[in-house]
């Protein structure tokens, strides 16, 4: 990545699609909704980083961690970078651990009038875009949300371009959005 790079955590819903028997919980029907509101158990933590010529990682977290997050965006995100984060605590920790030049901004959407480059609006347009697209899945197994995000950056990536050839290219290796996987 390069540049001015954006970070920040979105989460999606806990989900258990075709899974028949060991359920941990009773099932929900066409995604449904989680039985707590705001952050619980039941919301899985997905990385973003995101620079300004649109380059993506993102990343399934196993928990909103630094650890996580320096496993999810080491050497993607690096010193050479202008990294801007929302001041979650795992975020802010990752980018101080890593020695990363990071912009705390006070509030999403707000630039600081001094500063007016440094924002966060890009990652959480990806965001909404992403959570939009996985809306027509009514829910999406949590043992493929990876799978679903490489989909979902391979079509960001390819913009208007896309192309059975092109797909067909990125899934042997050969695309304009390969990220080393975990």
């Amino acid at each position: 990545m390069t540049g001015i790079v954006e970070g920040d955590e979105t989460f999606i819903l806990e989900s258990f699609k075709g899974k028949r028997s060991d359920m941990p919980r009773k099932s929900r029907k066409r995604g449904g909704k989680s039985a707590k509101r705001g952050l619980s158990a039941e919301q899985i933590p997905v990385i973003v980083a995101r620079d300004r010529q649109g380059a993506t990682t993102d990343a399934v977290l196993l928990k909103l961690n630094r650890v996580s997050i320096a496993a999810a965006l080491d050497g993607a995100v690096t010193p050479a970078n202008e990294f801007c984060c929302d001041g979650g605590t795992a975020i802010v920790a990752f980018a101080r651990r890593a020695g990363i030049p990071a912009h705390v901004l006070p509030m999403p959407g707000k630039p600081n009038p001094k500063e007016p480059d440094f924002h966060i609006n890009n990652v959480n347009a990806y965001h909404s875009r992403l959570k939009e697209w996985l809306c027509r899945f009514h829910g999406v197994a949590t043992k493929n949300l990876p799978n679903y995000l490489g989909w979902r950056r391979t079509l960001e990536a390819l913009g208007q371009n896309v192309t059975s050839t092109a797909m067909i290219l990125g899934a042997i290796g050969m695309g304009p959005y390969q990220q080393a996987t975990l």
